[in-house]
């Protein structure tokens, strides 16, 4: 893959030493992107559990995750607009409401599961009423989190100057894997002490207790108390962007900028779900862990995925810093993401399970890598008033290709009971991934959307 070497003029930093505020607002989407995965997660470490007690087959679970991702596609198409228009601070604060409601309703599906299958019946959908009330529980969950990326990555760019945004953008992104992390510690101690249900009541509380934090710290740089003259003249050292109304997907699909960052998230957001929702039953299957067994591996592995999200922006950061251009330097980050993926393809065949563990990290680490650069490149390729907007839309494109991942993955395991093909899949997605990032933008040239 040919990569331009010509070196980009960097803005000149202010004279004089430069406040820190920006990086508290990074440490709160950090604590976000936190509980989000925490109540994302929950599920997935209560498959085992949850699929013993209610009698589910795997493509109950499927369809399960199907319905979550089928709301983040649905929500991603209004989140990034909702976020453009409301502004970052209420726009996150209402997708927040919504999903740590959704995350605690859970505790309550025995009660109101009856209820969902009888509506989810009158469309012709059968269920039982557990499934049935998963189902309806998750949707709402998937529509609040669908809000969460598009704010984080519009606050990024509002807050960070383009120098510093994959670092931050990885930074906050670790906060994903903190949660996949915590998760497994705690779930299964909760569950059980005080029984599956308390797992989501005090997962979902969580969330309001950010919320207090973001409605009083938050604020643009320009209106904030805490930021100095001398850091809000680097957060603005980039070239000045024209003042323009919202851009609306109608004009954005018009370019291949979009189509770039939307097709990278199709292809490789399945291979995070399937991660985040099977890796506990992988383990499980294969090498027979309990529920309070599954910790120490799913530690291990999100750790290593956190070294990755913050080493994979670091990376392009630094080449960027060192006069590399932001092509050059996004995509070779990429590339090397992408190829350290390869191996998990043998993940499903080690008879270690601290080889297996190994495989698995590698991937997960690449894959925040890679998602760290991926998501910076909607702010290279556009202006910061579209930058929630293309966000939401690859976010859409992400979910649609895990709800395929969803379904592809349920019916794999319910006929082979391997996951073998789910792996190979793994494997080769960060690759087909860059090259149809090339192939579109192959110098990550501004989007002209005015």
């Amino acid at each position: 893959m040919a990569m331009p070497n010509v070196r980009e003029a960097a803005a000149p930093a202010p004279a004089g030493r430069i406040g820190r505020f920006r990086w508290t607002i990074c440490g709160l989407l950090f604590l976000a992107a936190t509980i989000n995965y925490i109540d994302r997660q929950v599920i997935g470490i209560l498959k085992p559990t949850l699929q013993a007690q209610f009698g589910w087959s795997e493509i109950d679970y499927s369809d399960i995750v199907f319905a979550f991702q089928l709301a983040y596609a649905i929500g991603f198409i209004f989140a990034g607009s909702i976020v453009d228009r409301l502004g970052i601070k209420r726009g996150f604060a209402l997708a927040l409401v919504i999903w740590s409601f959704a995350a605690m309703a859970a505790a309550e599906v025995t009660r109101f599961g009856p209820a969902a299958a009888a509506m989810l019946g009158a469309v012709g959908l059968a269920y039982s009423s557990t499934v049935a009330g998963f189902i309806v529980v998750r949707f709402l969950l998937g529509l609040g989190e669908s809000g969460n990326f598009p704010a984080a990555i519009k606050t990024v760019a509002e807050w960070f100057p383009r120098s510093e945004r994959a670092f931050a953008t990885g930074l906050f992104n670790a906060g994903t894997n903190i949660g996949a992390v915590i998760t497994p510690m705690t779930v299964p101690f909760i569950t059980a002490s005080f029984g599956w249900p308390a797992a989501f009541v005090i997962t979902g509380l969580l969330g309001f207790v950010w919320l207090v934090a973001w409605l009083v710290v938050y604020d643009r740089p320009e209106r904030h108390p805490r930021v100095g003259a001398r850091e809000l003249a680097y957060i603005g050292s980039d070239p000045a962007e024209p003042v323009a109304v919202r851009v609306p997907w109608s004009r954005l699909v018009r370019h291949r900028q979009a189509w770039s960052f939307a097709s990278a998230k199709f292809l490789t957001d399945p291979i995070w779900w399937m991660y985040l929702f099977w890796l506990p039953d992988f383990f499980s299957r294969n090498y027979g862990l309990s529920l309070l067994q599954l910790g120490p591996p799913i530690i291990v592995i999100y750790l290593m995925a956190d070294i990755g999200s913050v080493g994979g922006g670091w990376l392009s950061s630094t080449l960027i810093r060192r006069g590399w251009t932001v092509n050059a330097a996004r995509k070779t980050a990429m590339l090397v993401c992408a190829l350290a993926v390869v191996p998990i393809v043998a993940a499903a065949h080690v008879q270690s399970m601290w080889s297996a563990v190994a495989l698995v990290s590698l991937a997960t680490a690449a894959h925040q890598g890679w998602s760290a650069n991926l998501f910076t490149l909607a702010s290279d390729m556009f202006p910061r008033r579209a930058v929630g907007s293309v966000v939401g839309l690859g976010g859409m494109a992400g979910a649609v290709g895990g709800m395929l991942i969803a379904k592809v993955t349920g019916y794999i395991l319910q006929m082979t009971g391997s996951y073998t093909v789910v792996l190979m899949i793994a494997g080769v997605a960060y690759l087909v991934a860059l090259a149809v990032v090339q192939i579109l933008t192959p110098n990550l040239e501004p989007a002209r959307v005015d």
